[in-house]
């Protein structure tokens, strides 16, 4: 009788995923892309290559300069990082984006805004029977972080989608990778709210949130840090910023993240055990790039050009474009099979990324990026017009 109840409860303990890590992660997706490629590539004139949003203009001379002079630096840097670098991020997001109440200890620079997310269910002790839920659309690290932590996932852009299961983190994107779509004041207040009344954790990825192209005010993003969205108080959420976008340091991998102080102590407490910690350079290189935002737009110009031709190149080729009033791409489609589309443009020495890869609602559309030089941008405008 005495070994009754250890039975009992070995039976009632979630069951364990032996399988590799590797096994519990989805297919990386752009391995399913190396045939369209090497088609695209073997164009008389060279490739397009419009799948993948890294920057190719020059990383400015303010910040390069910065990291030069800060290039002897032996020791090792903090997990919490530089309280100059904290405070840069602090003004930046009020001065660009009205956020106000942010102090030093809700901030944390992070090496790169994709190890964030990848890791951001696991450090905060997200694990098996917990749920994670992100877009319907959306960038494909939101999965492979809830996979990572071995917790389920449910990729949904309508909250009574859960039903009676209460997610304990929930994904924001706005603008949004792929579609760049933007949402409206009264649909993030909602979330917030619901959220809150919920105890779920809301993180909104927001690495986009300079690339906006509409003149609209109802259509200009807006930080879930903004005191129109919640209210004043930083509980329970908190913002995924990058510089890779923004400023063409993507090598650099600059990135941090801010909000709710507990949330951001936590993860600070968890980081450090990791030694998760970015170089002393990079962080007085990412002091330079918030600090100034001449280059933002000098360099927000100049995609807006190129948003611009191609967009008109897609649209005269029988495209419909859709979304797309921010981020760095366009959400194209001729109402087919994305993959059809992807061939039929390598075929014209044009690659792009299938909406596969965003979620089963993108299988109509590719994601066309205007990240590339203006030349190769004017040459895939010229094989669209035929």
């Amino acid at each position: 009788m005495t070994d009754l109840p250890l039975v009992e409860e070995v039976a009632q303990r979630p069951s364990r995923d032996h399988r590799r890590v590797s096994q519990r992660l989805p297919d990386f997706p752009w391995d399913k892309l190396t045939t369209y490629a090497a088609t695209a590539r073997a164009h008389p004139d060279g490739v397009c290559d419009l799948s993948v949003g890294t920057p190719v203009d020059p990383t400015p001379a303010v910040v390069q300069d910065a990291l030069r002079a800060a290039a002897d630096s032996p020791g090792y840097p903090t997990t919490i990082g530089l309280e100059a670098t904290r405070q840069a991020a602090i003004d930046w997001l009020s001065r660009r984006h009205g956020v106000t109440g942010l102090g030093l200890d809700g901030v944390l620079p992070v090496t790169g805004s994709k190890e964030l997310i990848g890791s951001m269910a696991l450090h905060l002790g997200i694990g098996p029977g917990d749920l994670v839920g992100y877009p319907a659309l959306a960038y494909p690290t939101y999965e492979v972080g809830a996979a990572l932590a071995g917790a389920d996932s449910l990729a949904t852009d309508s909250l009574t989608a859960f039903g009676p299961r209460t997610p304990r983190l929930l994904w924001l994107n706005s603008p949004a990778n792929p579609t760049g779509r933007v949402l409206p004041l009264a649909h993030l207040r909602k979330v917030v709210d619901w959220c809150r009344e919920r105890g779920t954790v809301l993180v909104s990825d927001e690495c986009y949130i300079e690339c906006a192209w509409s003149d609209d005010p109802a259509e200009r993003p807006l930080s879930i840090l903004d005191p129109q969205v919640n209210g004043g108080s930083l509980d329970g959420i908190l913002a995924v910023h990058s510089l890779s976008k923004r400023s063409n340091l993507a090598g650099y991998r600059c990135a941090f993240l801010a909000g709710d102080p507990a949330l951001v102590g936590e993860l600070l407490a968890v980081r450090k055990n990791l030694g998760l910690q970015m170089p002393g350079p990079q962080q007085r290189a990412m002091i330079a790039a918030l600090d100034d935002d001449a280059h933002v737009e000098e360099q927000h110009a100049t995609y807006a050009a190129r948003r611009a031709q191609l967009k008109d190149a897609l649209e005269a080729a029988g495209f419909r474009i859709d979304h797309s009033e921010a981020s760095l791409y366009l959400w194209a489609t001729k109402g087919q099979d994305c993959w059809r589309t992807v061939a039929d443009l390598a075929e014209q020495g044009i690659l792009v990324a299938p909406g596969e890869f965003y979620g089963a609602a993108g299988r109509e559309h590719v994601r066309v990026a205007f990240t590339a030089t203006d030349e190769r941008v004017a040459a895939a405008a010229a094989r669209l017009a035929g």
